[in-house]
């Protein structure tokens, strides 16, 4: 199962509150993919990602300023 967040226009650290809050829905192994246009987050979601034992899948720039990531669940968090 793959849970779509979409946090386009939230000024940081709100991209991080919903990713933190949209993972626990999710089982360990399920991925979490968070569509974001705050330049701060693109170091904060993979930083907060890895610390809390979840796998970065994918983390690609959409847009001139807007980028994907996909977060795989580990089992830890």
């Amino acid at each position: 199962m793959k849970k779509h967040l979409q946090v386009i226009g939230m000024v940081c650290p709100f991209p991080l509150v919903e990713a933190e809050s949209a993972i626990k829905e999710l089982a360990p192994g399920q991925e979490l993919i968070i569509d974001f246009d705050c330049t701060q987050a693109t170091e904060s979601l993979p930083r907060w990602a890895v610390k809390n034992g979840h796998q970065v899948v994918s983390f690609e720039q959409t847009d001139d300023a807007q980028w994907q990531i996909t977060i795989r669940k580990g089992a830890a968090g």
